[in-house]
């Protein structure tokens, strides 16, 4: 999965804003693939900031260590996504990185970046359309931390996994990969391990969401969406007609 293959990319390269020159500057964020284990830290909290980059296979997350002792996960990186760039603009971390899972990841740098904004205005407004919508999710997670009981919780956070999931062609018959532990899903929605595990029990009893092991099933999606009244606009795919005048 490259950059390319993002929505955003897809989006901008279906209007014709991309050129030859600028799908080669952004494949070349990714000329320096690194394979990482599962659990592996990609960075620390407060650590400098000196690369970004690019999930090319396997999952990530970033997350902040708590004085109690224990962890919050902000946000959930599948294949495509960009990692780090909410640190863009300061000389350290805001939040650590681990891996997930094994995977591939290609680290990219400063100076990279700034010469493919100085060279492709397209590009420079789809790396800012992606951090954007980023920072659209770690939005919609503090409302729903902050309104909704944990099955609700767990019913927007699997429905917006399976959206993500989907339009990266990773989901198969309504189910896909999950390869989160109760303990890191619920350091993802402010629940301990033994109420995940209750919660996934309600849903299943629902007939909402089925669960093996690390394969999730939604039976039926647009029920879960409408437990939750789930608006998918901030995870839209669609761009902007403004998006559509580049070159």
């Amino acid at each position: 999965m490259t950059l390319l293959d993002s929505i955003v990319m897809q989006g901008l390269g279906k209007h014709g804003a991309l050129t030859a020159e600028d799908k080669a500057l952004i494949l070349g964020l990714e000329l320096t693939p690194r394979r990482v284990s599962a659990g592996e830290v990609l960075w620390q909290e407060s650590a400098e900031v000196d690369m970004f980059c690019v999930v090319k296979e396997g999952w990530a997350y970033s997350y902040r260590n708590l004085g109690n002792g224990s962890m919050q996960i902000l946000k959930v990186y599948l294949p495509g996504d960009i990692i780090g760039m909410r640190d863009f603009g300061f000389s350290r971390r805001l939040a650590g990185v681990a891996m997930i899972n094994e995977g591939v990841v290609c680290p990219f740098s400063h100076q990279q970046l700034f010469e493919l904004f100085v060279r492709s205005p397209a590009l420079a407004a789809g790396i800012i359309a992606t951090a954007v919508r980023q920072q659209a999710m770690l939005t919609e997670r503090l409302v729903y931390l902050g309104r909704y009981a944990a099955h609700e919780r767990l019913a927007h956070f699997l429905y917006e996994l399976y959206l993500r999931l989907q339009r990266i062609g990773a989901v198969d018959e309504n189910g896909f990969s999950m390869p989160l532990s109760q303990e890191q899903i619920g350091d993802a929605l402010g629940l301990s391990a033994v109420h995940v595990s209750r919660t996934f029990s309600m849903l299943r009893d629902e007939g909402l969401v089925t669960r093996d092991r690390q394969h999730v099933v939604l039976p039926d999606p647009e029920a879960l969406a409408r437990l939750v009244e789930f608006n998918n606009t901030y995870i839209e795919e669609t761009l902007p007609p403004a998006f559509q005048s580049f070159h």
